[in-house]
């Protein structure tokens, strides 16, 4: 996952299919070998593409999430992301490849991480990187636009699940 998906995930996290859907990553038993965690390190440095790219593209995601926490006036949240969150970002942002390749790494082998940076290092796999932050925000929009489709069934079902169960909606079994 690119850094520019993961946040404009935050940002607009009106939408919490992700957090409903997702399964906890499993907990790796043992600290991965050191040659498959260079290689997962190596691997998800080529997905995530060029670095001032990818950081760039979170600016205009970071300054709707400075609206939404309350900084309306758009060059105000503006000046916060330049000033702060930007360069914080850029700071720690080793420290995001080193925690996804930890996750790469308890989830795929050393082969098939060279086979998926041999990827990325072609044209085509460097397009894919650069094109990351626009397919990230298509995705989102195009998620967002699909749970308010089904939003309204699954209400009027969930609605009829609690009351079979004979639960209130807060989660307390109603008096029989």
């Amino acid at each position: 996952m690119r850094v520019s998906a993961l946040v404009v995930g935050l940002c607009l996290a009106s939408v919490s299919l992700g957090a409903a859907l997702a399964q906890p990553a499993p907990a790796p038993t043992t600290a991965p070998d050191p040659t498959l965690l260079k290689a997962a390190r190596e691997t998800v440095a080529q997905m995530q593409g060029d670095r001032t790219a990818t950081l760039g593209s979170m600016a205009a995601p970071m300054v709707g999430m400075m609206q939404q926490i309350g900084i309306k006036e758009p060059d105000k949240a503006q000046a916060l992301v330049q000033e702060v969150v930007m360069p914080t970002l850029t700071a720690h942002y080793d420290e995001l490849l080193d925690i996804q390749a930890r996750g790469f790494a308890t989830v795929l082998n050393k082969d098939e991480l060279q086979a998926i940076a041999a990827f990325y290092a072609t044209p085509a796999g460097k397009r894919l990187a650069a094109a990351q932050p626009q397919l990230a925000q298509i995705q989102l929009a195009g998620m967002q636009q699909w749970m308010q489709s089904v939003m309204p069934e699954m209400q009027g079902k969930l609605t009829k699940a609690i009351q079979a169960h004979g639960w209130s909606p807060t989660g307390q079994a109603k008096p029989r």
